[in-house]
């Protein structure tokens, strides 16, 4: 037992009366699990429906094994896992550049299977999820949403195309995201700013979004209200209209995308994935960042009717821009900058020139707080990590984590950080050089706390 003399005790509660309690983010509330995904917290890239970058899940805490590197040929930004424990890897090849899966044995990290499909868009089709039969379900370059399942026969693992439904889009059109609704269709986007789903016998409903110059760069989102996504000009709730046989518009917000695409950006739009949040329901609030020069909004909407709630600008002058979603529980959103982030060429061949042309990498995070009673948003506190990955709120630990670069990319450790106050609370080394780069790729937590991250040549793996 510690024990302070009555002086020291009376002094340490004056500091705190001067100086306050640190601010603690609000608790929040999960959606309904969707019944169509596999468990929440790895079934897709951002954890769960609403693309809350939230995990129930305890992480690798502060004092975990040393990182165990997965080599593999290519670069793996979505890591995921199904009800049956298996880890598959969607990661783009580097011969070819067309995505392969890898399934990992959940214990060794080994692959035990693989399936290479035909290249499509975005990096080989990253956003692609696991359903809840444990398939991870996606799209290759034929056009094609497929249901890949895996089986065991003995000692030998394999990979095999259960379902394939080809998706029909006019040339120079392709599916860069797919994700399940709630209303038992699966829901995907175009990169020429199209939205449609399939319906469960497997009739494909399409329509155009806007005008017809728009596109669709990130991924999208799902709750029991609808599908928001967010195209290089506005935001969207859309539903399948009461026959099944239309898509819906509900409500259409636009932004200000600025005049270029900023450096550090993949697209001339928005970086956001539409993130829905809320205290009561987690699926209240629409929340995104727009384009705006010189500095971004932090943009919430209303999720029943797209009604503004609060807008805030976000960061500073030197670091304001972002290609990751927002992270998102209770009324608390987080922000992580990608401004200047080198992203190889070949990301950003399509994109158009970033004004300015360069800039060097500013790093820096911010915490935002919605007060739905007033309808402000207030910055909590912003700090100077630099975050080199998608942030993950584990719920279960409290704690943030994302991936540092350091030393103009020789150093990349896995940092613990305090959604309180914005400290960091513990650093992990992971890699030294650029093939440890993980790219602003987010991490994924598994139940027994493994945290897979993956990088340009594989995924690494750091275990409690």
């Amino acid at each position: 037992m510690i024990c302070r003399s009555a002086p020291a005790t009376v002094l340490l509660a004056l500091v705190f009366l001067i100086a306050g309690p640190a601010v603690g983010p609000a608790a929040g509330a999960a959606m309904p699990p969707n019944p169509y995904a596999g468990p929440d917290g790895t079934w897709n890239m951002h954890g769960d429906a609403g693309a809350s970058d939230t995990t129930p899940f305890e992480g690798p805490g502060a004092a975990p094994f040393p990182a165990q590197a997965v080599p593999l040929p290519a670069v793996c930004p979505t890591i995921l896992s199904g009800a049956d424990g298996m880890v598959q890897a969607l990661c783009t090849e580097y011969i070819d550049r067309a995505p392969s899966l890898y399934l990992l044995d959940p214990t060794t990290l080994l692959p035990v299977a693989r399936r290479h499909l035909s290249a499509g868009s975005l990096l080989g089709g990253v956003y692609a999820y696991v359903d809840n039969e444990s398939r991870l379900v996606t799209v290759d370059g034929s056009g094609s949403l497929l249901w890949l399942a895996h089986s065991r026969s003995g000692l030998r693992w394999s990979i095999d195309v259960e379902r394939e439904v080809p998706v029909n889009l006019p040339e120079g059109d392709a599916v860069t995201t797919v994700g399940p609704g709630y209303d038992a269709n699966v829901w995907f986007a175009t990169a020429q700013g199209r939205a449609g789903y399939v319906t469960p016998d497997g009739d494909v409903v399409i329509a155009s979004l806007g005008a017809g110059d728009e596109k669709v760069a990130n991924s999208i989102s799902s709750a029991p209200s609808g599908i928001a996504v967010t195209t290089d000009h506005a935001t969207y709730l859309l539903r399948a209209d009461g026959d099944g046989d239309a898509v819906r518009t509900v409500w259409r917000q636009p932004y200000d995308r600025g005049e270029a695409r900023k450096p550090g950006q993949l697209s001339h739009g928005s970086g956001s994935t539409p993130t829905f949040f809320g205290k009561r329901t987690g699926a209240e609030f629409v929340v995104i960042t727009d384009n705006a020069a010189p500095r971004e909004n932090l943009l919430v909407y209303r999720a029943h009717d797209g009604r503004e709630v609060c807008r805030l600008p976000i960061l500073t002058d030197e670091s304001s821009g972002t290609e990751n979603s927002p992270v998102a529980w209770g009324n608390s959103v987080y922000i992580a900058s990608t401004y200047g982030y080198p992203y190889p060429a070949q990301a950003t061949e399509d994109a158009g020139e970033s004004v300015p042309a360069k800039a060097d990498f500013a790093g820096g995070m911010e915490r935002i707080d919605v007060d739905e009673r007033s309808g402000a948003c207030e910055s909590v506190w912003r700090n100077e990590v630099p975050s080199a990955a998608v942030p993950r709120l584990s719920r279960g630990e409290n704690v943030l984590y994302t991936v540092t670069r350091r030393g103009s990319g020789l150093t990349w450790r896995l940092a613990r950080i305090d959604p309180a106050d914005g400290q960091i609370l513990s650093e992990t080394f992971l890699g030294l050089g650029p093939l440890a780069n993980t790219l602003q790729m987010v991490g994924t937590i598994l139940p027994d706390g493994t945290l897979l991250q993956g990088t340009l040549a594989g995924l690494v793996a750091v275990r409690r």
